[in-house]
């Protein structure tokens, strides 16, 4: 099997699912009981904020644990609309965002925020000065994703906090999902008030994220109840869940240290082999782009045939986002940059992990070969 489908979703680490089963069986205890089992439980949880704290070079009281990147962005922007909508009613993203952004964004302009949807560039690359256009006088966000999930292209993160940082009245919310453990990003040095990453992008389980506030920053809780979390988010933790997700962002770094280069040269194997085969058409920018994702349509095929073709090769690939690829749309990503929907409609695209080796990629060179010619035979 060759599994080239990461951005989706990575396998867990196997001392991740060691870590999580020994938690959830020995350290099973709720961490707001006051017995002792409750008392472990809670140090654990507390150890576990303390290590993802260290690892995004933040303050441990600045993590807040979550379900998920697409809970964090719902109370990134939602509770940040609702706790400043005194001052401001404007919101700002672009046009290339997660669905859990965009429709965040949808639900809010039905309750009389007004919303801004900044374009990108053909490579798919938002311009600072297109952001500050977009400012108005009662602007309160703006949220940007720094590594585009369909195409890798990287947002000028660092640019945009800075300029930013001229608005004391709005906020910066940054969706870093797909751009932890790839992509490097300072936090503190992009001015970056809210931050949002989750666990099974980065070999960690599902079910797990978190949500970085900055010190001082207040936004409204969109799960009240036992008060958890400082009360922004309640709900009994996910102790196991946030102690594997810890202990796979450290993994995760430690592989991005020493296999960084590798997968940079197997996305840019996987693209020269690509552009050599007749009617291929590659949408990843070859600049300001993360060395794990790579989108590329085929001229005159549907891609949910062609992913399913390669899956009878057990080669696993997607379509667009993953929580849009059952819908059959053309990629609003794509369509933003310019390509046509007929283009659109046939994007693929890869996303390794550092697992991945060059020996799976010429094996997936040979698979789409194989595939195209295939399907062409059928076609004619």
């Amino acid at each position: 099997m060759i599994y080239f489908d990461n951005s989706s979703t990575t396998k867990p680490f196997r001392e991740v699912i060691e870590s999580f089963s020994k938690v959830s069986s020995e350290f099973f205890g709720n961490p707001s009981s006051l017995h002792g089992l409750g008392a472990q439980s809670e140090k654990l949880l507390s150890q576990a904020r303390d290590q993802m704290a260290k690892l995004l070079h933040v303050q441990k009281n600045e993590i807040y644990f979550t379900s998920g990147g697409t809970e964090s962005n719902n109370i990134a922007i939602k509770g940040t609309a609702l706790k400043h909508k005194g001052r401001g009613k404007h919101l700002i993203t672009t046009e290339i965002e997660h669905p859990s952004v965009r429709e965040s964004m949808e639900q809010l302009s039905e309750l009389g925020f007004r919303v801004t949807y900044v374009p990108v560039d053909a490579n798919g690359v938002v311009k600072v000065e297109d952001i500050e256009k977009a400012i108005c006088h009662d602007t309160i966000l703006v949220s940007v994703m720094h590594v585009n999930n369909e195409i890798g292209s990287v947002q000028p993160i660092k640019e945009i906090g800075q300029l930013l940082n001229q608005y004391s009245k709005i906020l910066f919310h940054v969706d870093y999902v797909q751009g932890v453990g790839k992509v490097p990003l300072n936090i503190h040095e992009s001015q970056i008030d809210l931050c949002t990453i989750s666990g099974h992008k980065f070999h960690g389980l599902k079910g797990t994220g978190v949500l970085y506030v900055r010190e001082g920053v207040r936004i409204s809780s969109l799960i009240t109840g036992g008060g958890q979390e400082w009360k922004l988010r309640s709900g009994t933790e996910n102790v196991a869940g946030m102690v594997a997700m810890a202990k796979a962002l450290r993994l995760t770094f430690l592989e991005q240290e020493k296999n960084l280069n590798r997968m940079v040269n197997i996305r840019d194997f996987l693209r020269n082999k690509l552009e050599m085969i007749e009617g291929v058409m590659i949408h990843t920018p070859i600049t300001h782009s993360a060395p794990h994702i790579l989108n590329f349509s085929i001229k005159g095929f549907k891609a949910e045939v062609f992913v399913h073709a390669l899956e009878e090769m057990h080669v696993f690939v997607s379509t667009t986002s993953a929580c849009s690829s059952k819908k059959q749309k053309a990629s609003n990503t794509l369509l933003a940059m310019g390509i046509p929907e007929e283009d659109a409609l046939s994007a693929i695209r890869i996303s390794l992990s550092y697992e991945n080796t060059l020996d799976e990629a010429e094996q997936f060179i040979k698979a789409v070969n194989e595939a195209v010619s295939r399907l062409r035979k059928v076609m004619n």
